[in-house]
């Protein structure tokens, strides 16, 4: 008997971790930091909450790396600006929030500015 309860708990936390919301989704748009602390993605979807100045900030940020502000940044104001990106994030679908990022890369301009679901968005 126990070895059966614990059968069916096992599989009842293998069901749990493998459910949609456990799997990072792979999200590409405009990634757009106008100023201090403020962060969007834009995508096909619309617009993601990522951080806002003085309030919510998602987990991860320390993994976007140095090269997403490189080549390819385009600057709006100062060093803060925007670029075509793509980002591992988990996200709350809800509130329009992500959660956590959990890598980053770099896209050239050109792919987000020919996405039609992108051009309806800006």
């Amino acid at each position: 008997r126990l070895m059966r309860a614990i059968s069916g708990f096992l599989a009842l936390a293998a069901m749990a971790l493998a459910s949609p919301a456990a799997a990072a989704e792979n999200r590409c748009g405009i990634l757009t930091n106008p100023t201090p602390a403020n962060w969007w993605l834009t995508d096909r979807d619309g617009e993601w909450t990522i951080g806002v100045q003085g309030g919510y900030q998602a987990e991860g940020m320390e993994n976007m790396p140095e090269s997403l502000f490189g080549r390819g940044w385009v600057r709006t104001n100062g060093y803060y600006g925007h670029r075509c990106a793509c980002l591992g994030v988990d996200t709350d679908r809800r509130s329009m929030r992500i959660l956590s990022i959990h890598s980053a890369r770099a896209l050239p301009m050109k792919r987000c500015d020919a996405d039609p679901a992108l051009r309806k968005r800006r």
